[in-house]
């Protein structure tokens, strides 16, 4: 805060910054309190064979956002792993990333990072069937890679390491950035896994489908079951709304602190304003006690004798109102006769 009474520009950062983080924060923990709201809404449908006349009787054949739990089952062809025998599944998503160290010019600290240089997902048509064999029902999962929590086996995962010359190394520290090799993983959704998707199901030619809901609602495919995915989302509004209260009180605090500094700043100008004025009353008055004319004292003179010339000057508040006789004169603790200031030091004034 400067002398006229206005924030700083780290200060004006500090709360721009702070606001802007909170309103963005806010509108994350708004839309995972929805979508909580909304889970713990839908309406669970059991994999039987009373499912499809439920959605017959339902309006358009269809429950806008629905809880299923079941197992998973291929149509008709299943993937195989790359890696794992006899390990089958319905969705197979392979990761390529390399790993390095990189130099941070600000912190002159090698920091780790990572990016993904190859990413490929295959996927066959699969059911969700329910965990008693004997009934017949299936539900065919559509789009399955458009949900929010597709949740994924690790099934296989290697690290390849950079072989390293010392013609290498020296390269590496002079450009920056040193690799430390390749991580491969390989992530499937396996046959006879559990799933509990949530949804919009509906009823299409006597083909029961879970698909994305629509309304901005989001769509589920976890290993979780129901509970334990409304938990973990409630986990996440919990995250969310910790850190909009601390950037809230970081941005409420900054903005109080700029306020209560520039009301002390026009509380100390008027104080400053009405000594002032006080003061040039009492010089009028003092002037009239001594019947002399405003305009015949000159521009220099003493503002308490009226007679001398100004001979100092008084610190800190750096006043030139006095002689040096109406100085010592003053009553301790020494006081300015303007500002009321506290005299920490006298400067004598020469004038040439």
């Amino acid at each position: 805060m400067d002398t006229s009474g206005k924030p700083s520009t780290a200060q004006f950062l500090l709360l721009a910054t702070s606001s802007a983080l909170t309103a963005v924060f806010y509108s994350v923990y708004r839309r995972r309190t929805t979508t909580v709201a909304r889970l713990k809404g839908a309406k669970k449908v059991s994999i039987d064979q009373d499912m499809k006349n439920i959605l017959t009787e339902a309006p358009g054949k269809c429950v806008p956002y629905a809880v299923i739990e079941g197992v998973v089952r291929s149509v008709k062809e299943t993937l195989n792993s790359q890696f794992v025998d006899n390990c089958k599944g319905v969705i197979e998503r392979l990761t390529l990333k390399e790993k390095k160290m990189v130099w941070n010019r600000t912190t002159h600290l090698w920091n780790e990072s990572e990016k993904v240089i190859h990413q490929r997902t295959n996927t066959v048509p699969f059911d969700l069937v329910s965990h008693d064999e004997a009934v017949a029902a299936t539900i065919r999962v559509i789009r399955p890679l458009d949900s929010s929590e597709l949740d994924l086996e690790t099934t296989y995962e290697n690290f390849h390491p950079t072989a390293q010359s010392l013609t290498n190394v020296i390269g590496h520290f002079i450009s920056g950035e040193r690799p430390k090799g390749i991580h491969e993983m390989e992530e499937m959704l396996r046959l006879g896994e559990s799933v509990t998707g949530v949804g919009e199901l509906v009823l299409d030619n006597n083909l029961v489908k879970l698909q994305p809901p629509k309304q901005g609602l989001r769509y589920f495919l976890s290993r979780l079951d129901y509970d334990s995915l409304v938990e973990k989302q409630q986990s996440s509004v919990r995250f969310w709304r910790i850190l909009t209260m601390m950037f809230g009180v970081v941005a409420s605090t900054t903005l109080f602190f700029i306020l209560w500094k520039q009301w002390a700043y026009h509380r100390q100008s008027r104080k400053k304003k009405n000594v002032l004025e006080e003061f040039k009353e009492q010089q009028r008055k003092r002037m009239r006690e001594l019947n002399v004319e405003e305009a015949s004292v000159s521009t220099s003179a003493c503002t308490v004798c009226l007679s001398q010339k100004r001979s100092c000057v008084f610190l800190e508040c750096g006043h030139v109102c006095a002689c040096d006789w109406c100085y010592q004169a003053l009553p301790e603790p020494k006081k300015c006769p303007i500002c009321r200031a506290t005299i920490e030091r006298v400067v004598p004034l020469y004038n040439s």
